[in-house]
């Protein structure tokens, strides 16, 4: 089974094992699948424009002609040297195509497949890990410390040099996808060009749609229970001229779809609408149920109706509301959930059950036994002792 974790990739990528021919990369980044996937091409071919060299397939042509892969693959080019087959995959199931392949697989041609996010079941992905001469790799979206590092490495290949501040608030903003975030990138060295470190103004300056990352970055911090990241985000987004109505209205969009996501996951209809895809969005769907939800949008609401009735008190009373959501987010994962769990088991909680239990068992064991003084005779007279009390 070589089924390999995102973050096991690149290392993994960089020297490649001689027997592997096959590659599978799949998952919600389709940036970063799209990204390793050129970098095995551009590895396994000399010139990735040579049409000779590179041939790009859909998955729904395979899929209605499952030989055409093997005859591809095991074609000689003209003037000799190795070939690469990029299949993107669909919506058909082109499996057939490749069981061919692994039972008598091409001597110089390297096979890459590029998928959307595939389920543990999935034929294609049960097929590839199984196989000992090919590997899936999983491309899950990139976390703030994936982007930090990214940041860092590409600053440092430009020859620049980048404000703690700066990186963390890149790591915050960036990593729906891969693409995405190395355009930011580029573009940001492209501005900085000239000064001796990048700072946060050159990240605010220059990050495409900045006042909507930065609403994003807000709202998730208040459905997180992030007091920082929500007061960070709401003060980021004042002082670049954004309105406290813009972000009451963002948390409050979100809220009502993370109810509505709730809901179908609550119904057994999935994520609902594709709303929970990203990581971020899962861990929140987690966090809150349906009934605290519509108590988010109730506050919400009421924060949106007194804003525009009050506007020299707006900014106060949007806060307000975001700072109630992020304290019922922190007091929702104390909550029990459906298991009677709250949130993630504490270390030795078990134990700590059982010796406060055994605790309370010994003491009404002793409440309940009849004391009686214990007496001592003393010249001819009884004398009793006090009793002794349970502590």
């Amino acid at each position: 089974m070589v089924a390999v974790r995102s973050h096991e990739a690149d290392q993994l990528l960089a020297r490649p094992a001689a027997h592997v021919f096959l590659y599978l990369f799949h998952g919600q980044d389709a940036g970063l699948v799209s990204e390793r996937a050129r970098a095995v091409v551009e590895k396994a071919v000399d010139d990735p424009r040579d049409p000779f060299q590179l041939l790009r397939l859909g998955g729904d042509d395979l899929a209605a002609d499952p030989l055409r892969l093997a005859d591809e693959a095991n074609t000689i080019g003209l003037f000799g040297g190795r070939r690469a087959v990029w299949i993107e995959a669909q919506g058909k199931t082109f499996v057939p195509a490749l069981e061919p392949l692994f039972a008598a697989p091409p001597e110089a041609a390297t096979v890459v497949i590029s998928a959307g996010a595939l389920k543990p079941d999935s034929a294609l992905r049960k097929l590839c890990e199984r196989e000992k001469r090919a590997l899936a790799v999983a491309c899950a979206q990139d976390g703030p410390a994936e982007i930090e590092a990214l940041v860092e490495r590409e600053a440092a290949r430009a020859g620049f040099r980048i404000a703690p501040d700066a990186r963390a608030l890149l790591g915050s903003l960036l990593g729906e996808d891969r693409l995405s975030t190395r355009g930011e990138i580029e573009k940001l060295l492209l501005y900085a060009r000239g000064a001796p470190e990048i700072g946060v103004e050159h990240v605010e300056a220059v990050v495409a749609d900045a006042s909507s990352l930065l609403l994003d970055h807000a709202v998730d911090g208040a459905f997180r229970g992030d007091y920082a990241a929500l007061d960070a985000g709401a003060r980021r987004l004042f002082a670049q001229g954004g309105d406290v109505n813009q972000l009451l209205g963002a948390a409050l969009r979100h809220a009502l779809g993370l109810r509505r996501a709730r809901l179908d996951r609550d119904a057994g209809g999935g994520h609902g609408g594709g709303f929970g895809g990203a990581r971020e969005r899962e861990r929140q769907l987690d966090a809150w149920s349906a009934e605290r939800l519509a108590r988010a949008v109730e506050i919400l609401a009421e924060a949106v109706r007194r804003a525009r009735l009050e506007p020299r008190l707006a900014e106060a009373a949007g806060l307000r509301a975001l700072w109630s959501v992020a304290a019922a987010a922190r007091a929702g994962r104390r909550e029990p959930g459906p298991g009677g769990r709250c949130g993630a088991p504490r270390r030795g909680g078990a134990r700590r059950g059982r010796r406060v239990r055994r605790r309370r068992k010994r003491r009404v064991k002793f409440l309940r036994r009849p004391h009686y003084g214990h007496a001592q005779e003393k010249g001819g007279e009884i004398n009793a002792l006090p009793v002794r009390r349970a502590p």
